[in-house]
């Protein structure tokens, strides 16, 4: 690990102004980029520490207005937050499936979100998009865990964030603050497909910071989450799927299900979704052609057609867990 100034604001403002050098780093939980810097995949000049700005932290929620989580809020934070485990279910399902309880008391909320990919190729030094001579390693490689949707290419990667996929089907948005003030975006909207080499995988400029992220009311929205996993210790999800689902008395007026660890982004699947618009939520006919529709997009790769079927069970096991059945 190379030597590297650090410093630690107590006010975002001052944040903001520490991450105008190149080489520049923010410090949330650090259980991904202290991991990245010991790789020697990132070289940081200048670290910038977040943790004792209090304006960043806690978790507040009005039944009028929603919920807001500070950026720095842990994901221990989130666990035992009344108000998300009544309001907000499938985020909390979420953080339950993060089996490491360092993680959850470590790991932040925007630290979730902007964490880099697991893929293998990446974390031994190949890049984002892993290209070598001119030809993708994913594709003549160990492809195993890689992405069955949006893996057009030449990124293969899959999104790795857990919180990702319930608060984008929950209708989330990021306030985001750098030089030129604050800025707020959709959820959905801050994470892209790089296509080149040198392009990241979110919106977030070098010389900016996630501030806080909201959660619109949920009044009359029926949420879950359901992961695929291998095993119960501590690892990533071979699929998870989250539904939101605004009803309309015992019908679905609209829906939202997102699916992660299938795309380089966290996948919204509107097609899935409009196969429960108007239906009973209970309707287990609506739930399998949603589940059905969720994947008929999807291309595996030479050693992934597994994670069709997986992604297909997630979402139809949310959207029964959403419904109040046991899955």
């Amino acid at each position: 690990m190379h030597a590297f100034e650090y410093a630690s604001p107590t006010t975002k403002e001052d944040a903001v102004k520490l991450l105008n050098v190149d080489g520049a780093a923010v410090l949330a939980g650090g259980t991904d980029l202290l991991s990245l810097m010991k790789d020697n995949l990132v070289e940081v000049k200048r670290m910038v520490n977040l943790k004792s700005i209090q304006e960043l932290t806690g978790i507040s929620y009005d039944g009028t207005s929603g919920l807001k989580i500070g950026a720095m809020a842990t994901l221990s934070d989130i666990e035992s937050s009344s108000a998300i485990q009544e309001n907000y279910p499938g985020l909390s399902q979420a953080v339950d499936g993060i089996r490491s309880r360092q993680i959850k008391n470590m790991g932040t909320a925007a630290g979730d979100l902007c964490q880099r990919p697991r893929c293998w190729f990446y974390r031994n030094g190949f890049g984002l998009l892993a290209m070598h001579e001119g030809k993708s390693l994913v594709t003549a490689g160990d492809n195993r865990y890689h992405a069955i949707l949006g893996n057009q290419g030449p990124a293969y990667f899959v999104n790795p964030s857990s919180l990702a996929p319930p608060l984008i089907a929950l209708g989330a948005k990021l306030t985001l603050l750098g030089p030129s003030g604050e800025r707020q975006v959709t959820l959905e909207s801050f994470y892209r497909i790089p296509s080149t080499t040198g392009e990241k995988e979110y919106g977030l400029a070098d010389d900016e910071i996630i501030t806080d992220i909201f959660l619109p009311v949920a009044e009359n929205v029926e949420n879950a989450t359901y992961e695929v996993r291998q095993k119960e210790a501590l690892d990533w999800p071979f699929a998870t799927a989250s539904v939101a689902l605004s009803m309309n008395s015992n019908k679905v007026h609209s829906a939202q299900i997102v699916l992660g660890h299938v795309a380089p982004i966290p996948w919204v699947s509107t097609h899935a979704a409009t196969q429960m618009n108007g239906k009973r939520l209970n309707d287990n006919g609506a739930i399998e052609r949603a589940a059905v529709e969720a994947v008929k997009e999807a291309k595996a790769l030479s050693r992934n057609e597994y994670k069709i079927q997986l992604a297909r069970v997630a979402v139809k096991r949310a959207l029964l867990r959403a419904s109040g059945k046991e899955v």
